[in-house]
């Protein structure tokens, strides 16, 4: 019994002496990285297996501002045909300028500008009046000339123009009062005016009146 009493002390005695078992320490916080981004510049030299693109052109930009029109009054080498006035509707007379009329003759009037051989109508009816009081006939001239006016005719007298009194005269012309020698089929057909005194002189004239009638031997 005494052996077992000596043994416990001994037991008891051995676990006082033995060290205290250390105190845990506090595990320290990790440190977290921060959410910057590490940036790597890497360059790559890549070699080349064939020749560069050729870059185009630029397009060229149009201007934004307006164009500048210029405006070049070219003066012609002749004067040119004044043309006649059509009324509106297929029987109206075609008016002539006054300016063809020289002053001598005004309110000129053509019922046609085409004169026919043997079409339908064949006739074409002038109209004209004279301010002037010393004019009291209007001889009427004519000639053909071809389209091309390489062979013009002379100039023909027809005949005096009817006179309707207060200066007024008229002339109703057929495509068959043309000469036979003056005829050419697809021609032009020119005339003129000249006003006459009492005693047969010449008081004045208009201008030759050119291009403005078709004279053909069939419809035009």
């Amino acid at each position: 019994m005494k052996k077992v009493v000596i043994l416990m002390l001994a037991v008891v005695l051995a676990a006082c002496s033995a060290p205290a078992a250390p105190t845990e320490q506090p595990v320290a916080a990790v440190v977290e990285p921060s959410a910057t981004p590490v940036v790597i510049i890497q360059t790559v030299v890549v070699e080349a297996t064939q020749a560069p693109t050729e870059v185009p052109p630029p397009t060229a930009v149009p201007p934004t501002a307006a164009p500048v029109v210029v405006t070049v009054v070219v003066q012609p080498t002749q004067e040119a045909a004044v043309q006649p006035t059509q009324p509106a509707g297929g029987n109206a007379p075609i008016t002539l300028d006054d300016a063809l009329g020289k002053g001598v003759f005004t309110n000129m009037t053509m019922s046609s500008s085409n004169l026919t051989l043997r079409c339908t109508p064949r006739d074409i009816t002038f109209n004209i009046t004279t301010p002037n009081i010393d004019i009291v006939d209007v001889v009427f001239y004519y000639r053909s000339v071809d389209i091309k006016r390489l062979y013009p005719k002379e100039w023909k007298a027809y005949g005096k123009m009817d006179a309707n009194g207060n200066g007024n005269f008229t002339l109703t012309f057929s495509g068959e009062d043309v000469n036979p020698n003056w005829r050419l089929d697809n021609s032009w057909f020119e005339f003129q005016f000249v006003g006459l005194a009492k005693s047969g002189n010449v008081v004045d004239q208009s201008q030759k009146i050119e291009e403005l009638v078709k004279y053909t031997f069939d419809c035009p």
